[in-house]
């Protein structure tokens, strides 16, 4: 059995959802001190939906020095590998190419870990992606907040934003060298907090947040990040702005303290 007919078999799922692909890394490279964009390519990117740019997705990573076989064997017969969510950041169907951006931990934690040490040649099991967080560009003012686990959405949003879009972007990173480059409208403010380390509790972006005048009109909003975070933009926007709900694209990405798999349950336990 080849390993693409194992990986079809280990995929198969009651649900008829498609399984993972196995992506092969093209490139790796940092696009800041504390960013890393992966970038993958090949004939198993075929078929990869259009327009997925800012949709979530998940990873499943290989062992350190994990053999391809090995790895497609594991994803039907167990156990489980790490599991992760991460964001499409880029896609260019034509010439068959994906990319995501990890925030670099060093080897604290999986995902950091693979990013951190890949090369042309390596892969990852690929599930997704979903739908793209926010489509709707109809407002007349944007407000877009993100810390490093969010960059990507945030980014992403930016850049689909019709040409004359006015609104304020709100990024909060570990050191000013982690500043990107990103195709914003000239009419948004873009404003870089530096917080140099990620794991104490921060009000910065609530804070400058808060101090923004108001405006007139509708507004909307790509929000994401850490929970402690979120939680209190999202009581500011809903409570004390009265912003609708569908207006109001904010989610937490992460929680000082928890890994995903906790963090995931926490969430889930306070939507119920």
């Amino acid at each position: 059995m080849t390993v693409i007919s194992k990986l079809k078999q280990a995929a198969a799922k009651p649900t008829g959802r498609p399984g993972p692909r196995i992506l092969t890394v093209k490139d790796a490279w940092y696009l800041t001190p504390n960013m890393i964009r992966v970038t993958f390519a090949g004939p198993e990117l075929d078929g990869f939906p259009e327009g997925r740019e800012g949709a979530n997705c998940k990873i499943m990573l290989p062992n350190d020095g994990e053999e391809r076989t090995a790895f497609v064997d594991r994803l039907e017969k167990g156990p489980p590998p790490p599991r992760r969510t991460y964001t499409v950041r880029s896609h260019d169907a034509v010439n068959g190419e994906m990319s995501i951006d990890f925030v670099a931990h060093g080897d604290n934690g999986p995902a950091s870990k693979w990013a951190s040490h890949a090369k042309a040649g390596d892969f990852l099991a690929f599930l997704g992606p979903s739908l793209p967080k926010v489509v709707d560009f109809s407002a007349d003012w944007y407000l877009v907040a993100a810390d490093p686990s969010a960059i990507p959405v945030a980014a992403v949003t930016l850049e689909a934003m019709p040409r004359d879009a006015k609104g304020v972007a709100i990024f909060e990173v570990t050191s000013i060298e982690d500043k990107q480059d990103i195709h914003a409208p000239e009419g948004v403010e873009i404003h870089w907090l530096v917080q140099p380390d990620p794991q104490n509790a921060s009000t910065a972006q609530e804070d400058f947040i808060r101090a923004i005048p108001w405006p007139e009109g509708r507004v909307q909003t790509c929000i994401a990040g850490e929970s402690g975070v979120i939680r209190s933009l999202r009581a500011f926007l809903h409570q004390e702005k009265q912003l609708p709900r569908s207006d109001t694209y904010i989610s937490g990405y992460w929680k000082i303290g928890l890994i995903e798999d906790e963090h995931q349950k926490v969430k889930r336990a306070e939507a119920d």
